[in-house]
């Protein structure tokens, strides 16, 4: 059986993107699990595709198991590690959200990795981002 895990859109609109992503593990846990792919997400007004967001907002429940949220990149840059057992909300919207700085190869993808997953155990991550777009050349 492999972990139950799920992705929801709640908002794609001009300025943010906001998903609820869970898992019910089975054991194995996720090991840089693609959870927001910029490229499939709504591009700006004039047309420019997003790139990337920044971590505006976190919701997170964890039970049993860590979370660490990744920039995807050649070489993956943590973001965020959210450890077992607990229930809060960051903001980080007093300095305009936390920017990608994943340097070479990044993508703009944001990525999970959960730590220390057992059978059960389970998380509840709500992220609101702050959209950012290519410009054109």
């Amino acid at each position: 059986m492999a972990d139950a895990v799920t992705s929801q859109t709640i908002l794609d609109g001009e300025r943010l993107f906001t998903g609820k992503f869970t898992n019910i593990s089975d054991g194995t846990g996720e090991a840089g699990a693609l959870k927001i792919d910029v490229s499939t997400l709504a591009p700006s007004a004039s047309g420019n595709a997003c790139n990337g967001v920044k971590i505006n907002k976190l919701w997170v429940q964890t039970q049993g198991m860590g979370v660490d949220i990744l920039w995807d990149a050649t070489t993956d840059l943590l973001c965020e590690t959210i450890p077992e057992n607990q229930f809060y909300h960051m903001c980080y919207d007093m300095f305009g959200g936390l920017p990608n700085n994943a340097g070479a190869g990044v993508t703009g993808d944001v990525l999970f990795a959960t730590v220390g997953a057992a059978a059960g155990d389970r998380y509840t991550i709500v992220i609101e981002g702050i959209k950012t777009y290519a410009v054109p050349t």
